[in-house]
């Protein structure tokens, strides 16, 4: 075999690397997202999608660079989170303890281009939580409602000020956390409120803001 041709079947190798390489790389457009995100098959347990919206818009407008889901379901919720932390250059972790939840929503991140957005951790949120490292500026809680407070203690001293946190379903389950949501009334270091981004499952979420 001549040098011309070795070369020539070497520039041929380095190009497919390269073009495997940037398939793999690639991502869906915004356009493309959305309307995956229309034939997203949510279940139940997944964020409805006006409040998933709302999320995406809350993490844009803090410019939050370093939040934590918990309880990710299928990952409906941190696909639109993890769109509004692509855009900010932030990083989202979400837990969930069930393993076939966990690969689905691995599963869902990858089809939309996320994996190195969202980091997935299968555990008990309340073993994980508290050995996460570093400070965050956004979180959203959406899993077992009699364990919410002790969710946001064992992330509380980590958050830093002017962190936005959203607690879902505070409304029909109020009675299973009256705990937390006692925690937050005229609490002077918080400032929250409740609100309906969506009617679909005619609930509610609390948005809490740090203030010191």
């Amino acid at each position: 075999m001549s040098k011309t041709q070795m070369l020539f079947l070497t520039l041929c190798a380095f190009l497919a690397g390269a073009m495997t390489l940037a398939a793999a790389d690639a991502r869906p457009t915004d356009a493309e997202r959305e309307k995956m995100l229309k034939e997203f098959k949510r279940i139940p347990l997944n964020t409805t999608e006006g409040d998933a919206m709302f999320l995406r818009v809350l993490v844009q407008s803090r410019n939050a660079q370093r939040g934590v889901e918990v309880g990710s379901a299928t990952g409906y919720g941190a696909v639109q989170m993890g769109i509004g932390f692509e855009r900010t250059g932030g990083k989202l972790i979400t837990v969930d303890i069930d393993p076939k939840m966990v690969a689905a929503t691995r599963e869902n991140l990858k089809k939309f281009g996320l994996e190195k957005t969202v980091t997935v951790v299968e555990g008990d949120a309340l073993q994980v939580l508290p050995k996460l490292e570093g400070t965050f500026d956004f979180v959203f809680i959406d899993a077992l409602k009699r364990d919410y407070l002790k969710y946001f203690k064992a992330l509380e001293p980590k958050l830093r000020k002017g962190a936005v946190i959203v607690a879902d379903n505070v409304i029909k389950s109020e009675r299973e956390m009256t705990d937390f949501l006692a925690y937050f009334k005229d609490n002077p270091n918080y400032d929250s409120v409740t609100i309906r981004a969506s009617m679909e499952k005619d609930d509610g979420m609390l948005v809490i803001f740090k203030v010191r």
